[in-house]
């Protein structure tokens, strides 16, 4: 016992060493050194995360090539992905083979000792022996490919759909994206002088023929059969092959990979540092500073030296100065991933908004765009929900855009084009019903679709889109109060009340009805609509759609009974069974996954509901409520995401959520408080201030406000403004292991809805 002890003490000062090392070791890890782009990669059941490296909303993004995760080969090694849902442009091959044995225009590889970063990606590719190497820049790339087999390497690049052309250790062309008139071009050069290079035609390469051209066009280098290392970089345009040299130049001087990753380590970085979280585990931050590095997967930036290809009228234009971007999923994205960028990226998202208001300029009809991506406006989904990105950055303060403009174009989305889901028509018959009678009108059981704007199989969604356009119109309205357009204010106001229409009291959820004005029936709130509950909804069940009314939540809360009987139906939509099978239950509801109860964390329309406790005067339950879900369904594991992650929405619903605090009513200029996940957090806003969330006595357990301080003095609200936020402070939570049932409670310290400012 004696010697245990004397050894204990002797080694006593080398194990606190060690201890500290490992303290420090771990204290020295950067915001993108948490950063798992694998979280998310196998999907819950519909589409996973992408593992991205990219720079933040850059142009150039790239990931392997694969049907999902848990693929055990790899497409060839990629070049450019021109959508974030697994389309792409271009790609290289790398193969070791003797001349005369055929020569694959695309290799699949079985790979290895895979490592994605940001900034950075690398595997070895087993069936050839090579180690790879990637870097992304914002237009350009750079590749470093190490071989081991004692043959002949070759260098193998793919269009599909295009022309390329070879010539010395250089290759130029484009690749059309499918089903658009959207041209991808690329400038690749090696920094090795090739053997031979030609064209691939029928496994061989033809030294003679230089050019490629059509579908699987592809063209290759052929290297010394003791070349060891081969070094590839490459940029790519929108605009022309001589455009895409342009911007190799300008960002990838030489070959030096190692320089270009720092360099995209030291951006990444800079962006994540915009929030500084800490006090709490590993895990948390790896889960908040992934999230936060997806909000900075799109939109992206198209400007090239100034000028841009825009899809939306098929031209090149000059950005006058103004980066132009695209590439933006907003029914997913307004509700959160915008509302962040106001907070630490006032000028992104002032150049975004100005973007939108280009495209709408752009197209053949002057309407916001709902959908805006590299080959133009798709009209995805349901409703205009552009106006409320409008209205909530023009209330927070980013005035650097014409919102007389913006107005029009919003206006015009909503009034002129149809609002049949997933529909670019100008408005028909069913517009004019909505117009006339304040909803879109369902069809009754038997009843034939007649309406040649509704899409086939995304139906009508005429609670969705009724909903979705009431919440747009109030939109509307406040933008027209800000330009003193008084009757259109009034007008846009009145219609935005029309939620009335649907409402059931009997049952009290929002229930389709038909052009009589009769409530559809049977009807089950659960399992009718059909599939994806399209036929009433979109995507969700009727429990998730009854809390579909942002904009008037107090007013849901009177439709509901008042207070006990709003917190009564809260708690059930998170307690209530399925009732059926899971599997025939996401057979009909496949986006309707993350399920708690009939509650949805899988799906944008469900975001806010947590947060609606506090309106009813228990933020207790909204503390206990959001750390549950997110504990539960984001955590730092490849299933670590419950459903789609489209463009950022989902992952900035996990940035506000983890700080302490959500923007439930894009459009009214404050935050609803909810449990914040970390000791200290300080947000570095675009003005140059920071804003501290401080929770003292701060844990797992801990996860309920006890008391509240603002700018040190007491504050008993549920709510804060962004005023208090964009000028800088505190706020400090004391938090408890049992709910403080009394703080928040009062009538007058509920959350603002409909308005914060009566004219």
């Amino acid at each position: 016992m004696k010697i245990k002890n004397y050894f204990y003490i002797l080694c006593l000062p080398l194990l606190l060493i060690y201890s500290c090392k490992q303290v420090s070791s771990v204290s020295e890890k950067t915001p993108v050194d948490y950063v798992n782009p694998y979280m998310g990669n196998i999907s819950h059941l519909l589409v996973p995360t992408y593992p991205t490296i990219q720079l933040p909303n850059s142009m150039l993004r790239v990931y392997p090539e694969r049907a999902d995760f848990t693929s055990v080969k790899m497409k060839g090694l990629p070049i450019m992905m021109t959508s974030h849902r697994g389309k792409s442009a271009f790609n290289l091959s790398a193969v070791q083979t003797e001349a005369n044995d055929s020569i694959p225009q695309v290799m699949y590889y079985e790979y290895d000792n895979e490592v994605i970063k940001p900034y950075l990606y690398q595997t070895h590719l087993l069936n050839e022996e090579i180690d790879v190497k990637f870097a992304p820049s914002h237009q350009s790339g750079i590749y470093q490919l190490k071989f081991e087999k004692k043959v002949p390497p070759y260098i193998l690049l793919s269009s599909n759909n295009g022309q390329l052309t070879v010539k010395d250790n250089t290759i130029s062309g484009f690749q059309q994206i499918k089903n658009s008139s959207t041209k991808v071009f690329i400038h690749l050069e090696v920094q090795e002088n090739p053997e031979i290079a030609g064209a691939i035609i029928k496994g061989k390469m033809d030294y003679k023929q230089q050019t490629a051209e059509g579908y699987n066009a592809t063209v290759g280098m052929a290297f010394p059969k003791d070349t060891k290392y081969v070094s590839i970089r490459y940029g790519i345009s929108f605009i022309s092959t001589e455009q895409a040299m342009k911007n190799l130049y300008r960002e990838i001087k030489n070959y030096d990979l190692n320089q270009i990753a720092e360099y995209g380590k030291k951006i990444w970085n800079e962006k994540l540092s915009k929030i500084e979280v800490s006090g709490t585990s590993e895990e948390t931050k790896n889960v908040f500073y992934t999230s936060l590095y997806r909000t900075y997967e799109r939109m992206v930036c198209i400007s090239e030296d100034n000028k841009y290809w825009s899809a939306f009228d098929n031209s090149v234009h000059n950005d006058s100065g103004v980066p132009f971007y695209t590439d933006d999923w907003i029914w997913d994205t307004y509700r959160a991933c915008h509302p962040l960028r106001v907070l630490i990226e006032p000028k992104m998202e002032t150049d975004m908004i100005r973007s939108f208001i280009r495209m709408a300029e752009q197209m053949d009809n002057f309407w916001m765009p709902t959908f805006p991506e590299i080959t133009g406006d798709s009209r995805r989904m349901n409703s205009n929900h552009g106006v409320a990105t409008i209205i909530d950055s023009y209330v927070k303060g980013l005035r650097d855009f014409n919102i007389e403009k913006a107005y029009y174009a919003c206006k015009n989305a909503i009034t002129e084009k149809t609002l049949a889901p997933w529909s670019a028509q100008k408005a028909g018959k069913l517009d004019l019903f909505y117009k006339e009678n304040g909803y879109i009108p369902a069809l009754r059981p038997g009843e034939k679709e007649i309406v040649p704007e509704v899409h086939s199989f995304e139906k009508r969604q005429p609670v969705a889109v009724t909903l979705g356009t009431v919440y747009d119109e109030w939109c509307l309205s406040q933008i027209a109060f800000q330009l003193n357009k008084k009757e259109d204010y009034k007008y846009f106001s009145q219609r935005s009340l029309s939620y009335h229409k649907l409402f059931n009291p009997q049952t009290k959820f929002f229930h389709p009805k038909d052009d009589r004005g009769n409530f559809i029936t049977p009807f089950n709130y659960t399992t009718s609509g059909g599939l994806g509950a399209r036929e009433a909804y979109g995507e969700n069940n009727g429990w998730v759609y009854r809390w579909d009314v942002p904009h008037n939540i107090a007013d849901l809360i009177n439709l509901m009974g008042g207070k006990n009987e709003f917190i009564n139906e809260l708690d059930s939509t998170f307690s209530t069974p399925l009732g059926i099978s899971k599997y025939t239950f996401y057979a009909q509801l496949p986006d309707h996954t993350g399920n708690v109860g009939m509650y949805s964390m899988a799906n944008e329309p469900s975001l806010h509901i947590p947060y609606l406790y506090n309106y009813a005067g228990q933020p207790w339950k909204t503390q206990k409520s959001i750390r549950t879900l997110i504990d539960q369904w984001f955590r730092n594991d490849l299933m670590g995401v419950p459903g789609d992650e489209d463009g950022g929405g989902m992952s900035a619903f996990v940035v506000f959520s983890t700080l302490g605090f959500y923007p439930v009513t894009p459009g009214l200029p404050m935050y609803v408080i909810g449990s914040p996940f970390f000791e200290k957090a300080i947000i570095h806003l675009g003005n140059g201030k920071s804003f501290k969330v401080i929770a003292i006595n701060n844990s797992k357990t801990n996860k309920y406000i006890q008391s509240a301080k603002l700018n040190g003095k007491v504050w008993n609200k549920s709510w804060i403004s962004h005023k208090d936020v964009v000028k800088g402070g505190i706020l400090e939570l004391t938090m408890g292991n049992k709910p403080n049932r009394n703080w928040a409670s009062a009538d007058e310290d509920i959350p603002p809805s409909f308005e914060m400012y009566h004219p």
